[in-house]
């Protein structure tokens, strides 16, 4: 029976810190070699998708699942789409507008950035081209997945806001341990988990014939979803801990291996 990967972006398949911007010859290999034996496989990531790297893109994965699981993509089929709730979002967008905080809204499949935020433009502008986002229109008249936050008025205040989304009951996120004053929100009951819950039920693949690589906190889920979850030698040892298998890092090819070793030569052993 067909089986179906899911696979992480950051500190997976690339690690853009160390000026690893693309998958290794390696990988990629290994990657073709899933689909020539009919497998699927899936990018599994935080980010919406017009801010997956080109080089990401031309792997002709079979589907997506973006934001953490808030949508969901199988060839041209949305078969998830899911946004936060308007009314969190208007509550979100007037706390930031009293308090000097930027914001951008990452939807599918665009993502819209307000033009008069500098801020936001140039915390992007590093790593991304801003031009590729939607920068006039109605906000009243978007959907909204996800949400970054960014400022220089790391007031009181605002830390207390940022930490009380991050504990709610319907929101969860991370902030950059490299720069305190960004924050990204995204829903608590949506997960990479769930998003490949969708994949593989709209694919009739059971979970047993699942697999996922990850390395970071957010993969935690779809590791304990899929049917054989590998944790990155470079990952959280969280994860790890968790993982069925433990691959080498990213710097070592260990997706590659972790196919070889797991899927290839267990399909045609």
């Amino acid at each position: 029976m067909n089986k179906a990967a899911f696979f992480d972006i950051d500190g997976t398949l690339i690690d853009v810190s160390k000026g690893m911007n693309e998958p290794s010859e390696r990988v990629r290999a290994a990657l073709r070699s899933l689909k020539d034996d009919g497998n699927y496989i899936f990018i599994a990531s935080g980010r919406p998708i017009e801010f997956l790297d080109p080089a990401i893109m031309t792997l002709e994965f079979d589907g997506f699942v973006l934001m953490n699981g808030a949508v969901v993509l199988v060839g041209d089929d949305i078969v998830f789409d899911e946004p936060l709730d308007r009314k969190l979002v208007d509550e979100m967008i007037s706390f930031c507008d009293n308090n000097d905080v930027e914001y951008i809204f990452e939807s599918h499949p665009c993502v819209y950035l307000d033009k008069n935020f500098k801020l936001m433009e140039k915390f992007f502008d590093r790593f991304l081209d801003v031009g590729r986002f939607v920068r006039e229109f109605d906000r009243d008249k978007i959907s909204v997945h996800k949400m970054e936050f960014v400022t220089e008025n790391f007031s009181d205040a605002v830390k207390a806001q940022y930490a009380a989304w991050l504990n709610s009951s319907e929101l969860t996120g991370i902030t950059d341990p490299f720069h305190n004053n960004n924050l990204e929100l995204y829903s608590r009951k949506n997960t990479k988990g769930s998003g490949i819950l969708h994949a593989l039920e709209y694919l009739k693949i059971p979970v047993e014939n699942s697999f996922a690589f990850g390395d970071g906190l957010n993969d935690l889920e779809m590791i304990q979803t899929v049917g054989c979850g590998c944790a990155m030698g470079n990952g959280n040892p969280k994860l790890k801990a968790l993982a069925k298998h433990v691959v080498p890092g990213v710097h070592e090819d260990g997706v590659a291996v972790g196919i070889e070793k797991y899927i290839l030569e267990a399909t045609r052993g």
